[in-house]
């Protein structure tokens, strides 16, 4: 065993020799050459550049993304609803009347119809049940459990798989240019805190999600803990992104990148400020690597964002065509 994976290092050693200086200095190397990947090469060194008219300071460079469908997938369900059918379903044996109690009868019984017709409040009842009533400790600890062994359902690849190769080339070329990264997102904060780091090298600090409140107690036992609430505190999708950013980060970005209607606003927010200024929309366009959606989907739906995209100046990167790897090599 040991021998094998030696000869697949020195494979890969040979590979990347064989692809010459040009492949070892591309920090892009999984995006195509083509207008997208100019256009981010051409800002970052304007903005890092002291003799550039587009110069802006290291602590002014901040760079905001979307998670669900611009850092890894969101097909065919936002994995965050995954992690809460899932919930729902183990705790049903402590819950009888979910058997007869909507959405949660709908859950137990697979009927995804039945949950979508409850609606934005089914969701919420759902959301409670499984995301509240525990500590923040707890709750990491159950959402760490839980995407350390979740495996897509169609590609069988782990959860943490999913991710998109050329975005986290991207991560990384902007923070070795001095950008600060985060995540703003319409997903659960406290959902994604426990693994961005490890995954997209973004510390919790530096991640925005939509969250529940939160109240601080001393337990019987005498030991302070932080309790998560059943009460929205804020809904961090479209016009919330903003407002989460200016609320969290207190900077308005330079750089924002995104994938559907729901970040139009960050978008928006984003690029109106003084100097340079970048947009970009990941367009799903590739159902043979990934999947192809846009104005129609459930999930990451993209309509007003293409149609307004190119008079605005925003960068729609086009899956198929800009990006010659998707994911990660397993």
């Amino acid at each position: 065993m040991m021998r094998k994976h030696l000869i697949g290092l020195l494979a890969m050693v040979a590979s990347l020799a064989m692809a010459g200086p040009a492949f070892a200095d591309d920090p892009l190397r999984s995006w195509n050459d083509g207008a997208s990947k100019t256009a981010i090469l051409s800002f970052v060194e304007r903005v890092t550049d002291k003799n550039s008219p587009d110069y802006v300071p290291a602590p002014e460079r901040i760079a905001t993304f979307d998670n669900d469908g611009t850092l890894w997938s969101e097909q065919p369900m936002y994995f965050q609803l995954m992690y809460t059918l899932d919930q729902v379903k183990a705790m049903a044996p402590e819950h009888p009347e979910w058997q007869t109690t909507e959405p949660f009868a709908s859950v137990l019984r697979g009927d995804m119809n039945g949950v979508a017709a409850a609606g934005e409040k089914g969701l919420m009842q759902l959301l409670a049940a499984t995301h509240s009533g525990m500590t923040t400790t707890e709750f990491s600890q159950q959402v760490s459990d839980w995407i350390a062994t979740k495996r897509h359902p169609t590609s069988g690849r782990l959860l943490t798989d999913m991710i998109f190769q050329p975005m986290l080339e991207l991560l990384s070329y902007l923070r070795d240019n001095g950008f600060k990264t985060y995540i703003v997102s319409g997903g659960g904060i406290e959902f994604m805190r426990p693994w961005t780091e490890a995954v997209y090298g973004i510390p919790p600090e530096q991640v925005v999600g939509s969250s529940l409140k939160m109240k601080y107690e001393v337990g019987d036992d005498g030991i302070p803990r932080i309790m998560k609430l059943p009460e929205l505190n804020l809904n961090d999708d479209k016009d919330g992104k903003p407002v989460g950013i200016q609320g969290h980060i207190g900077r308005r970005p330079i750089f924002a990148g995104g994938n559907s209607d729901g970040d139009f606003q960050m978008l928006e927010w984003t690029t109106s400020g003084d100097g340079a200024r970048f947009g970009l929309l990941i367009h799903h366009t590739d159902a043979e690597r990934e999947w192809a959606y846009d104005r129609d989907s459930s999930f990451g739906k993209l309509d007003r964002g293409l149609d307004e995209a190119p008079g605005r100046g925003w960068i729609v990167v086009d899956m198929k065509r800009d990006w010659n790897t998707v994911f990660p090599k397993q």
